[in-house]
């Protein structure tokens, strides 16, 4: 019997996506740096692919709107909340 192979997005992402992941996630507003290290600081080790995409759509956000995810002033819009973006918002306003 053969094990079956994680999904795609369940994979761990390697040093060279990580390295770039970080510099994607550099922000104009200490807040949200704050916010983000933390997160590394936390879960880079086990971080996903699913993750990594979902950390990248929120990268699209302006430093304000992402701000406001950070601190619950609101929460993701339908279309933003899938990809597993509503579940990492969790892990990184903890």
């Amino acid at each position: 019997m053969q094990a079956a192979a994680a999904a795609p997005n369940d994979q761990p992402i390697d040093e060279r996506t990580l390295s770039r992941l970080k510099w994607r996630c550099r922000r104009g507003l200490l807040e949200n740096d704050l916010f983000i290290a933390r997160f590394f600081e936390r879960h880079e080790a086990a971080l996903t692919m699913g993750q990594a995409q979902a950390l990248e759509t929120l990268m699209d956000l302006s430093d304000n709107d992402l701000l406001d995810l950070l601190l619950r002033r609101k929460e993701p819009e339908p279309a933003l909340a899938g990809a597993g973006v509503a579940e990492l918002l969790q892990l990184m306003r903890i």
